[in-house]
């Protein structure tokens, strides 16, 4: 596999992987936990995946024709914590998401050096990729810490357990050498 495609493999995966801990973790919280804002400078799990697929939706639509901050996004306002449900939290999350996914889907790895603009800077493909490849996992990071604190019974641990590291690093060198991306095991743990 070429360099260039197996850089647009590994970013898909990358985001799968993200979004599929953001949903554990979500799932593993009453819906009015999703609301709760411990004080005014934090948001809550709803209005950071507000704010998610904010971006994602501006980012991603049009992604090699038009700016990356669309005039139509109204970034100050998808800190208001106006949803209502966890139905309406996981249809925002999920806009967002497949607004990313199809643009992934629609890219070829002889466009990864072309130039696109975020609010007039001009970024390579890769690094636009790169950019939200950072961006989404710091947010999602607060999600899963946030639940973690917000979860009432016992926490089912979306990476390696408390005091499992040597299990976990046994299994994995019980096995041949091999090249893969990290995620390809992590996402069947997740399923």
């Amino acid at each position: 596999m070429k360099a260039d495609q197996s850089y647009l493999e590994s970013a898909k995966k990358q985001f799968l992987y993200y979004k599929m801990l953001g949903e554990k973790a979500i799932d593993q919280l009453e819906p009015e936990q999703l609301f709760v804002a411990v004080n005014e400078d934090t948001n809550s799990i709803a209005t950071i995946i507000k704010h998610i697929s904010g971006n994602m939706l501006s980012r991603w639509t049009d992604f090699l024709t038009s700016d990356g901050e669309k005039e139509w996004r109204n970034r100050d306002a998808e800190f208001e914590n106006d949803l209502k449900s966890k139905e309406e939290v996981l249809d925002i999350w999920n806009k967002g998401w497949n607004c990313l996914e199809n643009a992934l889907a629609s890219l070829k790895p002889e466009q990864l050096s072309d130039i696109i603009y975020i609010r007039n800077e001009g970024h390579t493909v890769i690094e636009a990729i790169n950019r939200q490849l950072a961006h989404y996992p710091y947010h999602i990071g607060q999600i899963v810490f946030y639940a973690k604190q917000l979860k009432n019974s016992e926490w089912d641990s979306l990476s390696i357990p408390k005091n499992k590291s040597g299990n976990y690093n046994a299994e994995k060198f019980a096995k041949e050498k091999e090249i893969k991306n990290f995620t390809d095991d992590e996402l069947k743990r997740l399923k």
